[in-house]
């Protein structure tokens, strides 16, 4: 669904780091500018990320590593819209990147936020992809007892301008949800996962995607 509206530092330069040099050397389809790493835009996605952020009560301060993925490997377009949120956004005109999470004090709760920044407007043609993704993608399967099936994510969830996306079912046989939310904010693509065992909370995952947009807009 698309709609319309608009830790320690060295730690977070480690990971956005690893997460820029990933995207660069991956890339992606379509048009623009080639990727190259920009000093100055590192140092604020890296500023931003390490405030402390309005996240939903119950959820850490502190921002950990990453988020990864739960489940190997999958098809191309469910991949694509979780790599984002683990530091892998798309790599086309990538600039600069970093990713965190947080862990929630729901059964199995996490939330992981990525920021990525893009050159020669590419952030929105991002977006488009993902969107395009997000319809393609149907079913997450693997053989260690994985089924995920994509759904609409309620409309209060994902704000306007951007895409969002609620995969749920079982996870290693157990049941599990995971809300996934791409915004642009400027030339920043905003990358939000929120899960938890059993069933993940729309309205929470409308407020970590509002937080994540307002460390992105800093």
């Amino acid at each position: 669904m698309r709609r319309r509206r608009r830790t320690a530092a060295t730690a977070l330069l480690a990971w956005a780091l690893a997460g820029v040099l990933t995207g660069a050397l991956a890339g992606c389809g379509g048009g623009g500018g080639e990727s190259f790493i920009d000093p100055r835009a590192m140092a604020q996605l890296r500023e931003a990320l390490s405030k402390e952020p309005s996240l939903p009560d119950g959820f850490t301060a502190r921002p950990d590593q990453a988020w990864r993925m739960p489940f190997g490997p999958a098809q191309r377009s469910c991949r694509a819209l979780l790599e984002p949120a683990a530091g892998h956004a798309p790599g086309q005109a990538l600039t600069a990147q970093a990713a965190v999470s947080y862990q929630g004090d729901g059964l199995g709760e996490q939330a992981g936020v990525g920021l990525a920044r893009y050159a020669g407007g590419e952030a929105g043609a991002h977006l488009d992809e993902l969107d395009r993704a997000r319809r393609e993608c149907q079913v997450v399967r693997t053989s260690s007892g994985t089924d995920l099936w994509l759904s609409e994510l309620p409309p209060e969830a994902a704000g306007d301008d951007a895409v969002g996306a609620r995969l749920q079912g079982r996870l290693h046989g157990y049941p599990y949800a995971l809300d996934v939310v791409f915004s642009r904010v400027g030339d920043t693509l905003v990358s939000v996962v929120h899960t938890g065992m059993n069933d993940v909370d729309p309205a929470r995952t409308r407020q970590v995607v509002e937080a994540a947009m307002a460390m992105a807009g800093t």
